[in-house]
């Protein structure tokens, strides 16, 4: 027996942040819910685990997580009641270049608009409005298409966001370093940073850096999955894990389904009587390229060359703006670059429970092409040591995950696609389908709330919140 009860009002599968998040909107709603995971631990992107040796914790795949804090729903939810702690590094992102000078974000705008020398004053006219209102930005753009709650702020938002990196930095910054350092950032939405609406990444993210944060979260990023779950729980909802779904006979009677997996996963669960034209629109969804991940236990910290990435929660790796454009570039092309852009998180500078007292972790990763077997963790390695001469000498150990084993481990990253599918304007507001309501399937009891629904990837639950608005509406 897998549950309590014959029938419940409603099933969530999937225990990632968006099943967790509509499991918690759900049992507000109604008196019995079931949330499902086939792992034997909950938390999709956000679990912790001991990959490397004994008393080394590592994030598996999300690490830093500025819209977890700034997410509308989490912040409801006084999620420290249930042990979660925000650590939050002085420096949220530092760049490092060759030659051993950086760039860096700090938590003030002030100070980081100073240490841009030259482009200090265009970074701030661009960021300043946003990191004000950040609170009203987030209501508008982390949310199904709408008209905006805030026109004006929307507009000056559009003017700068639907457009290029690669046009935005060239008419912005001056130095080859600072278009660098946004290219970094504006990376994380895993396209080439020519396409339209690139722009956007870069200004929420570093909009973030200022007004919330880039922050890690004691104790792992598997603390924010078990304080949702704690939440859930103490409304009454239950959890069963070690539960693959793989048909409808797999699950308990319900009046509403949700699905916290993309489209891929829900069109192999036989049994849904999904329609033939809305399955042909799921098979039609583009997902991005992939990434390799690693982790390091490390003798002692990262001996970077550029003293503030010692003091940097995030660090990008890449030389100029054109190195990382051709990286991406690459990756979606099926291709490797001779130089990738890398994207290392150094926990245990900021939270000595990751590590024995002395000892260090490390987490990385770079994109690759789409479902790629091959492990590049060691060209990942010799990355590092170009910035971090020696680092090579402090490894104690390392696993490392190919954009294949990404998705072996967790099928929602097709081919190691950690975003859920390509977040382009094509695809950004019209993921999964065209639709009024995107989370509706074409059976009107089942519901998708997965990170290949609006507003997209990320941490932020606001997935699966919104999927069950969806159905009170």
């Amino acid at each position: 027996m897998i549950h309590n009860r014959n029938y419940y009002d409603a099933v969530v599968v999937g225990a990632g942040p968006n099943g967790l998040a509509a499991a918690i909107t759900l049992i507000n709603k109604f008196k019995s819910v079931l949330l499902l995971e086939a792992k034997g631990t909950i938390g999709g992107g956000v679990r912790s685990a001991e990959l490397t040796l004994p008393a080394f914790i590592h994030d598996i795949c999300s690490a830093v997580h500025p819209l977890a804090i700034s997410s509308p729903f989490f912040r409801q939810l006084e999620l420290h009641r249930y042990g979660l702690t925000w650590i939050q590094p002085d420096i949220p992102l530092a760049h490092p270049f060759k030659d051993g000078s950086a760039l860096y974000l700090h938590r003030s705008l002030e100070v980081t608009c100073n240490a841009l020398g030259p482009d200090g004053t265009a970074y701030k006219d661009l960021l300043a409005p946003f990191v004000k209102n950040h609170e009203k930005l987030l209501s508008d753009i982390l949310a199904p298409i709408h008209f905006p709650k805030n026109p004006f702020l929307m507009t000056r938002f559009a003017m700068n966001a639907l457009g290029s990196v690669k046009n935005l930095v060239s008419a912005k910054f001056q130095r080859e370093q600072t278009r660098a350092l946004f290219a970094g950032i504006a990376a994380h939405a895993m396209m080439p940073l020519e396409k339209p609406a690139t722009a956007a990444f870069g200004i929420v993210l570093a909009t973030l850096a200022h007004a919330v944060g880039w922050p890690i979260i004691a104790g792992g990023s598997q603390k924010l999955a078990n304080a949702l779950a704690e939440h859930f729980r103490q409304n009454r909802g239950e959890i069963v894990t070690g539960k693959p779904v793989y048909s409808v006979n797999d699950l308990p009677k319900a009046k509403f389904y949700f699905f916290d997996v993309t489209p891929r996963q829900l069109l192999n669960i036989e049994g849904l009587g999904l329609s033939d034209s809305y399955r042909r629109k799921l098979a039609r969804f583009r997902y991005g390229p992939g990434v390799c991940k690693v982790d390091w236990a490390l003798r002692e910290p990262i001996p970077w060359k550029a003293d503030i990435c010692k003091k940097a929660g995030t660090v990008h790796l890449g030389n100029s703006y054109e190195e990382i454009d051709a990286s991406i570039c690459h990756a979606g092309k099926g291709k490797m670059y001779s130089a990738p852009y890398v994207v290392i998180a150094q926990q245990s500078l900021f939270d000595s429970s990751r590590a024995p007292e002395g000892k260090h972790t490390a987490w990385a990763y770079c994109h690759v092409p789409q479902g790629s077997a091959e492990d590049i963790a060691i060209r990942i390695e010799d990355r590092i040591e170009q910035y971090a001469p020696g680092f090579r000498e402090i490894i104690i150990a390392r696993n490392s995950m190919s954009a294949a084993a990404m998705e072996i481990y967790n099928p929602n990253y097709v081919g190691g696609d950690i975003n859920g599918g390509v977040q382009d304007l094509r695809q950004l507001y019209t993921r999964p389908v065209i639709s009024l309501c995107p989370y509706r399937t074409s059976e009107k009891n089942i519901y998708i709330c997965s990170s290949s629904t609006p507003p997209g990837g990320g941490v932020h639950g606001l997935c699966g919140y919104y999927a069950v608005r969806c159905l009170c509406e």
